[in-house]
């Protein structure tokens, strides 16, 4: 039996049961010196992962799979992960969230629970991302802001240099610091927190959960902290498909409407949307001007007036907005 305090790590599946037993694997060798246990959620895939991943953990100590019973999104995955909780009933010291399609090194949960335990201000931290090819990922940002709405959909130098304390994705860190939120791919949570602020907000389906989770942390006084050694690979995008959008699914724009509505109110979230809307329009003109290529996904702006609007006059008439499509993924977070 190992000593020491207790990790339960969570690895929510839909559909990539082969990529989730990898995930686990790595998550094996880099906890077999921490004591805990590893639950994988199977969030309802309905595609015989349960089955598959049951197969695949026969034998495995430490290993359990659960069924969610229903595709709530991420946030109510990874939930139903924490209620499944240690074996024994007892409630863990930390919570590590590991994406299926993410792979820790052999010492990376090693170094996150030890910047916890070295650490009593912070409440979260989180790993440094990259990808296969060993280029780093986008995993530590700002709480997103009116300002840092405009600035994000204008990218335009002078804006970006003008906002510069409002740009929400940080440049990639080289040494331990504090943030205000970080990717979810590798998040470690002490269990004390959750018990004060809860765990994730189940009515975001898919993005902006962690960010919600580290500003309700925070405002419960908790520091959010990025840990260089605790390095993860991360393929990204495997279940959500996110790379390959042609236009962004209306959960993304709900999940971005009710972080603002939630945290800030209806008429900080309307400023956010109108900052969004003008900075991406400047931005346009901009690149016309100077004949570059807009990127991203097609008709964005008009998407995300359009959803805002009809989510406006849902309200009004009391009606509630659309779900997730059936089959949407609820997993992979894709840094940036």
């Amino acid at each position: 039996m190992i000593d020491g305090p207790r990790v339960l790590c969570i690895i929510l599946n839909w559909r990539t049961p082969e990529m989730s037993l990898q995930s686990c694997g790595a998550a094996r060798i880099a906890m077999q010196d921490i004591a805990g246990e590893i639950v994988i959620v199977d969030n309802d895939s309905g595609d015989g992962s349960f089955d598959a991943l049951q197969d695949g953990t026969k034998g495995l100590d430490r290993v359990r799979v659960v069924q969610s019973g229903r595709n709530g999104g991420f946030g109510a995955g990874n939930n139903a992960g924490m209620r499944a909780g240690l074996s024994d009933g007892a409630p863990p010291d930390y919570v590590y969230i590991l994406n299926s399609d993410a792979f820790p090194a052999p010492d990376a949960i090693a170094h996150l629970l030890a910047h916890l335990e070295t650490t009593p201000e912070a409440g979260l931290v989180g790993s440094y991302i990259h990808g296969s090819d060993g280029a780093a990922h986008v995993a530590c940002f700002r709480f997103p802001s009116i300002a840092g709405e405009f600035e994000g959909a204008a990218r335009m130098g002078p804006v970006s240099r003008l906002l510069k304390r409002h740009v929400v994705p940080l440049a990639v860190q080289q040494s331990n610091c504090r943030v205000d939120w970080l990717a979810g791919a590798s998040l470690m949570i002490r269990q004390s927190v959750l018990d004060k602020i809860g765990g994730f907000d189940e009515r975001f389906f898919l993005y902006f959960e962690e960010t919600d989770l580290c500003l309700r942390a925070a405002r419960a006084g908790w520091q959010t902290h990025f840990v260089r050694q605790s390095e993860v690979k991360h393929i990204g995008s495997v279940s959500t498909g996110m790379k390959t959008w042609a236009r962004v699914p209306d959960y993304w724009f709900a999940s971005r409407r009710h972080y603002f509505v939630k945290n800030h109110g209806r008429a900080y979230a309307v400023a956010a949307t109108l900052a969004h809307l003008g900075g991406g329009m400047l931005g346009q003109v901009w690149r016309a001007i100077r004949r570059r290529p807009t990127t991203g996904p097609q008709h964005f702006l008009r998407s995300l007036m359009q959803s805002d609007t009809r989510a406006a006059l849902g309200a009004i008439l009391g009606r509630k907005g659309p779900g997730p499509a059936k089959g949407t993924s609820p997993l992979a977070k894709e840094e940036g």
